[in-house]
């Protein structure tokens, strides 16, 4: 019975170190990692009762700094690559748009050229039909 609790609390344990190191890595698993095996390699020198700033520790720092820089690129990287998808979809909804305000600037245009030419065609054709009837009247015409 006492060893299923001492199992059961060392999980609990384990669970609430691992969430720790992830919380203060900002949520990336590999610094998380790294940084542990840091402070575990930092430990077990001070119990062997070495001096701290040993060959070891800076591996660490420098595994830690380079996991650092990896996440930071790739998250740098996720944003540029989100901002310009969402510079795209503007661009995009943008051309649409002009599309249609093309579209419907020239079916305007030619509605009304074809009622601008059927009104000069109408008013040429009366105008002809009066000039015609004027001088019909001279020559003895109706």
């Amino acid at each position: 019975m006492a060893a299923k609790r001492l199992v059961t609390w060392g999980g609990v344990g384990a669970l609430g170190v691992g969430t720790y190191y992830l919380y203060n890595a900002g949520g990336s698993p590999t610094i998380a990692e790294k940084k542990l095996e840091e402070d575990a390699a930092r430990a077990l020198r001070k119990a062997k009762g070495e001096m701290p700033g040993r060959e070891g520790e800076a591996s660490k720092y420098i595994e830690l700094t380079k996991a650092q820089v990896e996440e930071n690129y790739r998250q740098a990287a996720a944003s540029a690559k989100d901002t310009t998808n969402k510079i795209d979809a503007k661009l995009d909804g943008y051309r649409r748009d002009a599309e249609k305000k093309i579209d419907q600037t020239r079916q305007e245009t030619g509605k009304n050229l074809s009622n601008a030419v059927d009104k000069f065609d109408a008013t040429v054709t009366d105008k002809a039909a009066k000039t015609q009837s004027w001088l019909g009247s001279w020559f003895g015409g109706k």
